[in-house]
Order: structure tokens, then sequence, then C-alpha cells
């Protein structure tokens, strides 16, 4: 392989390592600190049981989340330099807001929050670890803008052939980012209820602690019902956004090679490998295409034809992984339903089917979640700045095939064995449970 695809392909894995346990921090970190104020108003405690189990949970994915976190950035200095020198005055701003008030937000306040049991007053500590929600959400709002302005880029000027703020306003109300950072958020929320459910189910099989896991999975398909409704919606405007902003993408997305108004939007569509534009159209619903990207039925779809082949992205992956996302989110729709309708009719401890399928679910908003970042990413190849920089120009200039190679290698084993941990660790204090182990393990004064 040349050095650009070996640098794509490590920033690949390091990025989908990562990005395992982004959504699951940004959704139950939400979810502890309700709980905790459930504790905090009612006094129940339930509650305070379900805060502790449920935050080691959290923490446990906090940690490591952090740790492949950082390895991340140093890649802009290692194999994308010129990435870095051509937007460095506009990406390394909201980078560094994002490290200097997000960053140090959650990391101070998780620390009051592990710590501050039984030392702090009820009141601070359930507060603390809202501040912690609140800057964990925060954090992924800056690096969402960064990447929304990747994707596309306003509010600067040419100078010096490379780029430099001109407006941090229009930066920072990039309908863009905004948009990505809301359909991201709201799909951890998704996560992380179907995370909730599934241990909940695990134990509801085993009738470990009934009242409990209820009680958590009841409130895990009411966030997860609401949440998959959101991402639905935002999802629609996104995508509207990305057929006016970034129509290679759109056209990509739904393999649509010839320019047309009023387009169809077919059920099915089988690419050709051999060639794209064989591809095997299905029953179509006419006018719908139109109407979903331009919210107007006799709108206009440019076909990847239009555009010059050098600038098409790939359009088998791009499709394919928004088409199985969308097949997801529909399927988290319905799932949340159910989970919601039963678990309010206290029928959860006799629908065992239900309780297994809601098991086995757990990796499905995981895959979700990295297709997501497949169509946001493949689809803007060939940039790597939409429009203004292109991913071939954008690698550093002083690396070697054989260093990227090793170090991707390096960088496989490692997160690959801390993927291992996780899974071990995570499982292991799930299946604990919230009372009697699980509390001979860690002292009740602390997390």
């Amino acid at each position: 392989m040349d050095i650009v695809r070996l640098s794509r392909l490590q920033f690949a894995v390091t990025a989908s390592f990562h990005f395992i346990f982004v959504p699951l921090t940004l959704g139950l970190s939400i979810l502890v600190a309700y709980m905790e104020t459930r504790y905090l108003r009612t006094g129940d405690e339930m509650y305070r049981r379900m805060t502790r189990f449920w935050g080691r949970l959290f923490l446990i994915n906090f940690a490591l989340g952090v740790v492949t976190g950082i390895t991340m950035e140093f890649q802009f200095g290692m194999n994308w330099a010129e990435f870095s020198r051509y937007v460095g005055d506009i990406f390394g701003t909201p980078l560094a807001i994002e490290a200097t008030v997000a960053f140090f937000l959650e990391s101070t306040f998780i620390g009051l929050w592990v710590f501050g049991w039984n030392r702090v007053s009820k009141r601070l500590h359930a507060a603390s670890i809202w501040l912690v929600a609140i800057a964990t959400n925060l954090s992924a709002l800056w690096i969402l803008l960064a990447n929304g302005w990747m994707q596309r880029p306003v509010g600067y000027v040419l100078r010096n052939n490379r780029v430099e703020m001109a407006d941090f306003m229009a930066m920072l109300t990039n309908t863009y980012g905004w948009l990505k950072f809301f359909h991201t958020v709201f799909s951890g929320y998704v996560l992380a209820a179907f995370f909730v459910m599934s241990v909940s189910a695990y134990h509801l099989l085993k009738k470990n602690n009934p009242q409990f896991f209820k009680a958590s999975f009841r409130m895990a398909a009411a966030f997860g019902l609401i949440s998959s409704l959101l991402v639905f919606i935002v999802g629609d405007f996104h995508a509207a956004e990305v057929a006016k902003t970034q129509p290679t993408k759109f056209a990509a997305m739904e393999s649509v090679w010839d320019t047309q108004k009023a387009a169809t939007y077919y059920l099915l569509i089988i690419p050709d490998p051999g060639n794209e534009r064989n591809a095997v159209e299905t029953i179509g619903i006419p006018r719908l295409l139109s109407l979903l990207a331009f919210h107007n039925g006799d709108a206009e779809v440019k076909g990847l034809k239009e555009f010059p082949k050098k600038d098409r992205p790939p359009v088998i992956a791009t499709f394919l992984s928004f088409r199985t996302m969308i097949a997801l989110g529909m399927l988290f729709i319905l799932l949340t339903l159910m989970a919601y309708i039963i678990s309010r009719k206290d029928r959860l401890e006799s629908s065992t089917a239900f309780l297994r399928i809601m098991l086995y679910a757990l990796p499905l908003p995981y895959l979700a979640t990295q297709l997501g970042w497949i169509v946001a990413e493949v689809g803007r190849q060939p940039w790597i700045v939409y429009g203004l920089l292109r991913t071939s120009d954008a690698v550093s200039k002083s690396i070697t095939p054989l260093q990227v190679m090793v170090s991707l290698i390096g960088f496989t084993l490692v997160y690959g064995l801390l993927v291992i941990m996780y899974i071990y660790l995570l499982s292991r204090f799930a299946k604990m449970g919230p009372d009697d182990e699980l509390q001979a393990i860690i002292k009740p004064s602390g997390i």
C-alpha cells in the first residue's frame, strides 16, 4: 500500500476503536445522573444502588475512552502534518477549547463524584455527575464542530497556501456541525439505552434482583425510545444538509448516477461491484428521494455522472453503510417501543423471548454508530476538507510506508488487547449485579 492508504487505514483503526467507548460515555453519563437525581428527590435506596452499579460500568468505559482518544491527536502531527499545517489555525481552536474547558471540567468533577460518596452533600454529589455528563457532551460538541468544518468549511480565508480563521462565529454556528453533533449524541443515547436494557435483560433472565433491573430496564426503554425518534428526526435534516452541501456524498449514499428531477427512492438497490453504474433497482417510490433530499418532491437530485470521476467517493461502501444504518435505526425504534410498552405493563419477567432479543441486540447500536462514521468519512472522499484539501495532499511527507505499517500493527495489537480487557471488565462487573459480591470487592465509601 502507498503512504496515503496506510495513513488512512491507521486513522480509521484508531478512530473506530476509540468510538467503541464514546457513545456509551455520552449516554450512560446522562442516565447515571438521572438515576442519582431520582435518589436525591425520593430518598429511595434503590436509586442509590442503581447509581452506583451503572456508575461503575460508566467509569470502566470512560477510562478506556480517554486512553484510546489521546493517541488520535498525535497522528495529526505524525501522519497528517500537511493537514495540520493547512488547517491548524482553524482546527486547533475547537480542539483547544475542548481540552481546556470540557475535558478538564469532566476530569475534575468525575474525581469528586468517585471519591465524594458520603464525603460531600448529596446535592453537590448529584451536581458533580451532572457536570460530568454536560462536560462529556460539550466535549463531543467541540470535536464535532471541528469535524463539521471539515465537511462544510466556513468562516475562513485562504492566505499563504493555508486556511486562516476569518469568522469564528461562522464555524460556531455551522449548521452541518450542529446536525452532526445532535445526530451523534442521540445515537450515543440509543446505544446507552440498549446497553442498560441488555444487562438488565441478562439479570431478569437469571431472576437476579428483579425489581432493581425492571426499574433500570423501564428507565432505559423510555430514554431509548425518545432518543431513537430524535435520531430519526435529526437524521432527516442531516441528510438534507448533505444533499445541499455535499452532493457527491448524497449521490453515493443513494447510488444515484443520473441527475433527475422528482427522483424516485428505491427500496432496494443492489450495486454491481464490477460496474457500479449497473446497479439493479427494485420497487421504488416516485418523488420520495427528492422529498427526502430537499423537502421538495419536484427538486433535482444530482447524479454522480455530473462530477469528475476523481471527485467521486467510493459508492458501494458508502451506499451499503448508509442503507444498513437506516435499517438499524428503524429497528431501534421498533425495539425500544416494544421495550417501553412491555416494561410499562410490567410483563418483562414473563417476556423471556423478548428479553433474549434485547440481550443479543447489544452489538447492533455499536455497529450502527460505526457505519455512520463510514458514511461520513468515506463519503467525503477524496477530500479531507471538502472542496479545499484532498486527502492525498494532507499526508506527512517525511514518513515512510514502513514506519506507518509498523505503527499500524502496534496500534492494532494494543487496541485489540484494550478491547478484550474492556469486554472482560464490563461483563464481569455487569454479571455481578448491584449487591453482595460486588460490595465485597469495592469499598462502600467509594465507587
